[in-house]
């Protein structure tokens, strides 16, 4: 996702979202461990997609103070 979609969302969304994807992220990383993800560079665009929600929703309650 990119930021600019992000930022439409609001606070509900995003943290339904931050939870998928950190589900995701959690079986991704047992995959890999395993030998069964063949494709490594989809757990860092999950990871990098964690981190641009986690930035959204940090500068949204900084505004709001």
């Amino acid at each position: 996702m990119d930021i600019k979609e992000l930022k439409v969302k609001n606070d509900e969304e995003l943290r339904k979202d931050l939870t998928a994807l950190q589900e995701q992220g959690r079986e991704m990383r047992f995959k890999l461990n395993s030998g069964e993800l063949k494709n490594h560079s989809e757990l860092s665009k999950v990871k990098k997609t964690i981190a641009r929600i986690l930035t959204v929703l940090t500068q949204r309650s900084k505004q709001s103070k």
